[in-house]
């Protein structure tokens, strides 16, 4: 499977590449001019594209893509929403007119009722947006909502749903095997969930 993966030189993403990888699947990494890849397994495919301007053919030939981008929440709140909220939004326009059989999206705990008084409320609010825009856009989706993330592997041992501690550590190797599992799990499809490494 042709796999577009957003993000692929960040800690998530990178991680969701190695294991699309090892699963057999053909990820192609989105990257911006200039980016690093040497972090990248070798021989992982590159395609050029920035979520700040996309190409509107930037998922053609893809079947499937994840997003695993953010601009992060210390970034001002004009980048925030040009890579989170309308960047994303190029993305799914995108994936939907290369007809593109899954989108799975890494959002956030906090993104279904942003809180206006958060640290995080423009980040919150942006990611927000673009997950509705997602839903909303008929494609087939999934999408991820990890509480605070760490930058550990993890242990494959996960929590998903409605008891998850809000105060409680999602590890970046954990999200990515959730991302790629969503991939191709049919359990994943149109399902929204939170989620923590136990």
């Amino acid at each position: 499977m042709q796999v577009l993966v957003v993000g692929a030189t960040g800690n998530t993403g990178r991680r969701v590449v190695e294991k699309l990888l090892r699963l057999g699947h053909h990820p192609i990494a989105l990257i911006r001019e200039g980016s690093d890849t040497s972090i990248l397994p070798r021989g992982t495919a590159t395609r050029h594209g920035d979520l700040t301007d996309l190409p509107a053919e930037a998922c053609a030939g893809c079947d499937s893509v994840v997003f695993a981008a953010g601009s992060g929440g210390d970034t001002s709140a004009e980048m925030t929403e040009k890579v989170d909220r309308d960047g994303a939004k190029a993305l799914i326009n995108s994936a939907k007119r290369a007809g593109v059989s899954k989108f799975v999206m890494l959002s956030s705990i906090g993104a279904d009722d942003p809180a206006p008084d958060s640290d995080l409320a423009h980040y919150l609010q942006a990611k927000h947006d673009a997950d509705e825009h997602l839903i909303q856009s008929g494609l087939d989706y999934a999408i991820l909502r990890p509480v605070r993330l760490t930058d550990g592997d993890g242990n494959g041992d996960m929590l998903f749903g409605e008891e998850v501690d809000p105060d409680g550590v999602a590890a970046r190797g954990d999200v990515a095997t959730a991302l790629v599992d969503a991939v191709t799990n049919p359990a994943w499809t149109c399902r929204t969930a939170l989620m923590q490494s136990l």
